[in-house]
């Protein structure tokens, strides 16, 4: 079990050129998400982490929104390369939204005024963990993915499509599909500058 662990930690990657094929059916990948957001941990066991999954044409629809935002603030000059990579995700098989519900976040802050400022840190490093964990059960299922960030820019239009609630906070987006190119080579820090044991 632990090299199948630590296989798919090394495994994982960003892909950037992915298609509309997985091998996977839309009820598995679903499965991942739910098992994923069942058991990521949280603090206070909060459960504070939203996931929308978006596929077919609420996927394209995304990334239509994001390059039709885009285009609205990048100078014409200089938006094709911006236009490149947003179609590179839109040429995707589906996108996870993940969001943080703010109301939950707001009530421990309430209920609990000695850790009021550390809630949200402790929300955004939970949510993090659930991105890690389905990106690894992705890559797990060959599945390539990438992180990606275009809130809050896209956050109006996404909330007014799909009838997200107010309280719930857009953290990323997560395009996922076939990977069609192999990822650069991951380039690594000295593992003594960034661990240290002390006996």
């Amino acid at each position: 079990m632990s090299k199948n662990f630590y296989a798919a930690i090394k495994d994982r990657r960003t892909y950037y050129g992915i298609d509309k094929q997985i091998p996977v059916s839309d009820e598995k990948v679903q499965d991942i998400i739910k098992e994923s957001v069942l058991h990521t941990p949280s603090a206070f066991n909060s459960q504070s982490a939203r996931v929308v999954l978006l596929l077919g044409a609420s996927h394209d629809k995304l990334w239509n929104i994001t390059k039709d935002t885009l285009r609205k603030v990048i100078s014409p000059e200089n938006f094709s390369a911006t236009e490149q990579k947003i179609n590179s995700f839109r040429s995707g098989y589906g996108t996870v939204l993940f969001f943080e519900d703010n109301s939950v976040i707001e009530s421990l802050q309430q209920q609990y005024a000695t850790y009021k400022d550390n809630f949200p840190v402790w929300a955004q490093q939970s949510n993090g963990m659930l991105q890690y964990v389905i990106w690894t059960a992705l890559e797990m299922e060959g599945i390539g993915a990438s992180l990606q960030h275009y809130n809050p820019l896209i956050d109006d239009e996404v909330r007014s499509e799909w009838k997200i609630p107010l309280n719930w906070k857009l953290i990323a987006q997560m395009p996922f599909g076939k990977p069609t190119a192999s990822p650069d080579e991951k380039q690594f820090q000295p593992i003594e500058s960034r661990f240290k044991v002390f006996r």
